[in-house]
């Protein structure tokens, strides 16, 4: 039987339920994990459509197919997501960490201690996380230490010996930092007691806590115990400050889960927030990497099951930016439109962003070279480039009314400016404001050069303008010298902002994200081309004002001097110019001195 007659006899025996499906290849491989709601017509559907990129890759590879039957959707992402965590398919998309998170455990134990620790153990403690960083951890146990002196020394104690004298209390209980549950000063309720209300805090319940603690506040005071009054309003004041600093809106926002992402094409950033009572209590983010042409529906899908499994999640509100086609039991999806929740989810889009925004710096500065070979590949791959475009190069034009007229070329080598490769063109042959000819002058002075000295021709050029600049530079290029560079093109739209990339003849638009690395390349490319032109044109014109025969005049200022220049373009046409056409630019007195200067 080959293999599309094996394919379609599968097909053919697949149920219309809900269920996990596998693939495997020629070796017996798991390669691929996928879950539906109708298992027939999903996997139908990798064989009956026409597929591109990596899925087509994968489609390629398929020699078996099995599935798993289950109850509801819910059931199949749980199973894909345990799958793909065994397993490990190399098409699969997976949420990897190359750390342990730290939890906090209130350990099962008489007189319970409270610690920070990266294994949880199934010994009938609590645990409560993961937290994204030790840091965050540290500092809400810090809080709590402070709050509520309860032991910190590792002591099995044995209930029958406590208060007996078998147990000395120690300095941290002369310092204040401990009750001494061991030596009976407070009791065994008393001390749990204090648990309880850390729990509360952990939690994120703390508006129940500062209740009870103004209430202790002011029966201290109502009895005049202002010491310890005082004592409870430190606590009070600790507790406040650390849930303001948590707050994101009101307390009318009570349980409830906010996912987010910012997409970066071969990358997801998805943000996740867990929020109590008004108060952030966790906030994760995650870098997920595209195996196949995942959507944004299907990555962040995976997302909210891979985080909910992490967290332990029995969260029932779940907001998030885009409608999903999943269910989950007991659980309602919410894309809020205005109001608190949007408000939230919108820190948690801020918060996607900043981390893709850091996580990309910190690529780019641990391995700039890997950071930059990826944004040229994926270049390279948009325009389909016979190689890597290792080396670019970027024309501009700059000119003042016809006069002064220059032109900048560029390099970027392996994403980054080769500054000693810059050039300026000073326009030699072309009369007036002739943006074409003048580039069609640059570019055969540039690569007529290179040929003949047999230097490197660039992987690419850019130009700055769109489809005419790109034409008169194939002219040149294909026409004139005969080489072969790839040509492509920036255009800006009607606020002269960057807006389409071109390639092609006839030139056509290459989609590229407006926040993408890539697009910042060729944003950084135009921009430096830009301001190289131009600050040489400035030069150039400031110069033939400041060092022009007009100086030599005998009362004639710099400011007449540049009013001449800019009228008559040159000091040739000033000296052709009449008497009376003199003087309507700059008085009859200063004409006059003109005048003569150049005509006796």
């Amino acid at each position: 039987m080959s293999k599309s007659e094996k394919i379609a006899s599968i097909l053919k025996t697949l149920p219309t339920s809900p269920g996990v499906y596998q693939y495997f290849d020629e070796t017996g491989e798991l390669i691929y994990v996928g879950k539906a709601k109708n298992l027939r017509r999903r996997v139908s559907s990798y064989f009956n459509k026409e597929q591109t990129g990596k899925t087509r890759l994968l489609v390629s590879k398929i020699r078996d197919i099995r599935f798993t039957v289950v109850g509801s959707e819910a059931e199949a992402f749980l199973l894909e997501n345990n799958f793909i965590k065994q397993y490990k398919p190399r098409y699969n998309i997976m949420l990897k960490d190359d750390k342990t998170y730290p939890w906090i455990c209130v350990r099962a134990e008489l007189f319970p201690r409270v610690f920070l620790t990266r294994k949880k153990v199934n010994d009938g403690s609590l645990y409560f996380g993961p937290y994204p960083s030790v840091m965050t951890a540290k500092t809400l146990l810090d809080i709590l230490r402070r709050l509520y002196p309860i032991r910190t020394c590792k002591h099995n104690f044995k209930r029958n010996d406590i208060g007996t004298g078998h147990y000395r209390p120690c300095l941290e209980y002369q310092i204040g930092n401990c009750k001494a549950p061991c030596a009976g000063i407070i009791s065994e309720d008393g001390y749990n007691a204090m648990i309880s209300s850390m729990k509360e805090v952990i939690k994120g319940n703390i508006s129940g806590v500062l209740k009870d603690l103004k209430a202790q506040m002011m029966d201290h005071a109502a009895k005049m115990e202002f010491e310890q009054a005082h004592l409870i309003k430190q606590k009070y004041d600790l507790l406040e400050n650390y849930h303001s600093r948590s707050i994101v809106s009101s307390n009318t926002l009570h349980d409830m889960e906010v996912f987010s992402f910012d997409d970066a094409d071969s990358s997801f950033y998805v943000n996740y927030m867990r929020i109590t009572q008004g108060a952030v209590i966790q906030a994760f983010s995650i870098e997920m990497k595209r195996r196949l042409e995942e959507t944004p529906e299907e990555l962040l899908s995976l997302a909210v099951i891979e985080l909910r499994q992490r967290f332990e999640s029995n969260v029932k509100e779940v907001i998030v930016p885009i409608e999903l086609d999943m269910e989950l039991d007991d659980v309602r999806f919410t894309v809020p439109k205005k109001g608190e929740k949007s408000e939230v989810l919108n820190l948690s889009i801020r918060n996607a962003k900043q981390y893709r925004a850091e996580t990309e710096k910190l690529r780019s500065l641990v391995d700039p070279e890997r950071h930059a070979m990826r944004v040229l590949t994926e270049l390279q791959n948009d325009l389909h480039l016979p190689t890597l475009p290792e080396v670019i190069e970027c024309f501009d034009n700059s000119n003042f009314q016809g006069d002064y007229a220059v032109a900048g070329m560029v390099q970027f080598l392996n994403g980054k400016p080769n500054k000693k490769e810059y050039r300026h063109f000073n326009i030699k042959t072309v009369e007036g404001p002739d943006d074409y000819a003048s580039m069609k002058e640059v570019v055969r002075r540039r690569y007529t050069r290179l040929v003949e000295e047999g230097r490197r021709l660039p992987d690419l050029i850019i130009t700055d303008g769109g489809k005419g600049q790109m034409e008169i530079v194939r002219q040149v290029i294909e026409d004139e010298l005969h080489i072969e560079i790839p040509i492509a093109g920036l255009a800006k739209d009607d606020r002269h902002r960057t807006n389409e990339l071109l390639y092609g003849f006839p030139p056509s638009v290459v989609q590229v994200k407006p926040n993408s690395e890539l697009f910042r390349l060729l944003m950084f490319i135009q921009d430096e081309v830009h301001r190289f032109a131009i600050s040489f044109h400035r030069k150039k014109f400031q110069k033939g004002f400041i060092h022009s025969e007009l100086n030599n005049i005998k009362g004639i200022g710099k400011q007449t001097a540049e009013k001449l220049l800019l009228e008559f373009k040159s000091v040739q046409n000033i000296k052709t110019a009449d008497l009376q056409r003199l003087s309507e630019v700059i008085g009859p007195a200063k004409a006059k001195i003109v005048f003569q200067h150049f005509h006796e």
